[in-house]
C-alpha cells in the first residue's frame, strides 16, 4: 500500500481531503476561511487583548493543533494536539491564581529506524501563576510548574518534574509585549530514564486591531541542560474572534520556522488553534 508523505497525512486528518499540497497555500486558506463563513464581529477588541495576556481573568480552552516536519533522514512528521485550559481562581481581593494546563496528544512517524509510528498522550505540564488582581503598568505572575509523567514509553519521560515559572508583560493600547519562562527539574520517576533539566523562554508580541483581529509573533525557546542543546522555533500568525451562536471562539493560524534544533530535529511547522472563550458577564 502506498505510504503518503507526512504532511499530506496531516492535511488529510485535519481537513478530511487534500485541499492543497503546499503548506503556505494551506495556511493562507485557513486564515481566510473564517471571514468567508462568519464575517466580522467588531465588539471583541478588549477580549482579544485579554487573550494576549496569559494571566488575565478570562477562562479559555485552546485546542492547539501543531504539525512539525522533517525529523531525521526520512523527513518524518509529528502531529501534536495540545489541550490547554486556562482557569483563573480568585484567592482574595488582592490575588488571583491562574491555572494553566497543557495536555498533549501526539502522533508521530517513525523517527528512529525500527521504532515504528507512535500515538498517545505526552507528559502533562501544569503551571500556577499567583498574580495581583490590581496590576499597575506591568502585569506579572509567579508560581510553580509541575510535570506529570502521563506519557507512554515512546512519548513520555517517565519522570516527575518541578520548578519555578514566571511571567511579565506590559499592555499599552492594542500592543502586548512580554516574557513567559519556566525551569523544570526531574525529581522522581524511572531511574533508567534520562533526568530532566530544561529552561523554557517565550518572549511574545501581539497587536490587537479594533475588529479583534490580532497579529502575533513569539519564540518558544527550550534549552536542554543535560544535552546542552537549544530548540528555538519562531512562530508568527494571525487570529480573530468569532461568535458561533452565543459561543465566542478565537481562530488562529501560524507558521513556524526552527532557528535552532537538535540533530535530526524538525525544520518547519504549522499551527492551527481554536480557543473557546468564556468572558465574565
Amino acid at each position: 500500500m502506498h505510504r503518503l508523505p507526512p504532511h499530506e497525512r496531516w492535511m488529510l486528518a485535519l481537513t478530511g481531503s487534500f485541499v492543497t499540497k503546499s503548506p503556505i497555500i494551506f495556511l493562507a486558506a485557513l486564515a481566510t476561511l473564517p471571514t468567508v463563513v462568519l464575517g466580522q464581529d467588531g465588539g471583541d477588541a478588549e477580549l482579544a487583548k485579554q487573550l494576549s495576556n496569559p494571566v488575565s481573568s478570562l477562562i479559555s480552552v485552546p485546542f492547539q493543533s501543531n504539525y512539525d516536519c522533517c525529523f531525521g533522514p526520512e523527513d518524518a512528521g509529528k502531529f501534536t494536539l495540545n489541550i490547554q485550559p486556562v482557569v483563573p481562581v480568585k484567592l482574595n481581593e488582592d490575588w488571583n491564581v491562574i491555572v494553566r494546563t497543557i495536555v498533549p496528544v501526539i502522533w508521530q512517524d517513525e523517527t528512529v529506524a525500527g521504532q515504528g509510528d507512535s500515538f498517545g498522550f505526552g507528559d502533562v505540564t501544569q503551571s500556577f501563576f499567583f498574580t495581583p488582581r490590581k496590576a499597575g503598568g506591568v502585569t506579572w505572575g509567579i508560581g510553580p510548574a509541575i510535570l506529570y509523567p502521563l506519557g507512554n514509553d515512546e512519548l513520555g519521560s517517565e519522570k516527575w518534574g518541578l520548578g519555578p515559572t514566571a511571567l511579565v508583560l506590559k499592555q499599552s493600547g492594542p500592543t502586548t509585549i512580554g516574557l513567559l519562562a519556566n525551569h523544570i527539574w526531574s525529581v522522581a520517576g524511572e531511574k533508567n530514564r534520562q533526568d530532566i533539566s530544561a529552561t523554557f523562554l517565550q518572549p511574545f508580541y501581539a497587536y490587537a486591531y479594533p475588529n479583534s483581529t490580532t497579529i502575533s509573533i513569539n519564540l518558544e525557546s527550550t534549552y536542554d541542560w543535560k544535552h546542552e542543546q537549544w530548540t528555538i522555533p519562531l512562530n508568527a500568525g494571525v487570529s480573530h474572534i468569532y461568535k458561533f451562536g452565543e459561543q465566542r471562539v478565537s481562530l488562529a493560524v501560524q507558521g513556524r520556522f526552527y532557528l535552532e534544533q537538535p540533530d535530526r530535529g524538525p525544520e518547519w511547522g504549522a499551527r492551527f488553534v481554536a480557543t473557546l472563550l468564556f468572558p465574565k458577564n
